[in-house]
């Protein structure tokens, strides 16, 4: 087996985690690329992957599911070997609203993927990572977890909330293991998640509220989560970082 890094990304085949991926596979890791629908997005970022020198494996699964998780890592340990990173990516809005409109079934999968799923991956990793020797742990968290985001997905942002108490929690119970678990919490950014909850001119909107005048780019938000990931950030754990433009 190989001596590099083996780093699982849920959510890899588009946006932020498509960016991750590619970033952590230039940085020197090898990469499982977890996915829920998408399988030919999957595998071009795949490809891309391999052609930065990294091993990639794809993998298809509900992170809401505690079967789709369990293979998700069984998978890698088999491929790959020992799980060293864990980005904790995946996560759905539903459709922009005010929560007294809101579908109870879009209520229910958004807590579903964006904290049950992240409960799920982290209990699996921190398991793997204490036998192993230890390893780190980053939650893609949101600045909605502080603004609230009122009139657009509250249900939505009160789970990434609960994402920010993991990491501090988490990180503190598992210091002694070796694992750091840190947060990134991204801003406005250029992904497809604001087509897909109905609104695809959202960030050029957005522009005129964050400080720096523009939404950011995926890339931006990968390279704060390689950093969290490296040993670089050896003595950083229990942080939310926010990269947000200001906002």
């Amino acid at each position: 087996m190989s001596s590099r890094p083996v780093t699982v990304v849920t959510g890899g085949s588009r946006g932020i985690g498509a960016a991750t991926c590619l970033r952590l596979a230039a940085g020197g890791h090898d990469v499982v690329l977890g996915y829920a629908h998408d399988v030919a997005a999957a595998e071009a970022v795949a490809e891309r992957v391999r052609a930065a020198g990294a091993r990639c494996v794809t993998v298809r699964g509900d992170i809401s599911e505690e079967c789709g998780v369990e293979r998700l890592f069984d998978i890698a340990g088999a491929e790959l070997g020992s799980v060293t990173g864990l980005v904790n990516n995946a996560a759905v809005t539903g459709p922009l609203g005010r929560l007294a409109d809101a579908r109870t079934e879009d209520l229910r999968r958004v807590v579903e993927v964006n904290l049950l799923g992240y409960l799920l991956c982290c209990r699996r990793a921190a398991r793997d990572m204490a036998e192993s020797g230890g390893g780190a742990i980053v939650n893609v968290s949101s600045t909605a977890a502080t603004l609230g985001s009122p009139g657009e997905y509250v249900h939505y942002a009160a789970t990434k909330a609960a994402v920010d108490t993991l990491t501090v929690g988490l990180s503190k119970e598992l210091g002694r293991d070796g694992i750091r678990v840190n947060a990134v919490a991204p801003g406005v950014i250029e992904t497809d998640m604001h087509a897909a909850m109905g609104d695809p001119d959202r960030p050029a909107r957005a522009a005129a509220g964050i400080p720096l005048g523009r939404p950011g780019q995926p890339e931006e938000i990968a390279g704060a989560i390689a950093w969290l990931l490296s040993p670089e950030a050896s003595y950083t754990t229990g942080a939310v970082l926010k990269v947000s433009g200001g906002r």
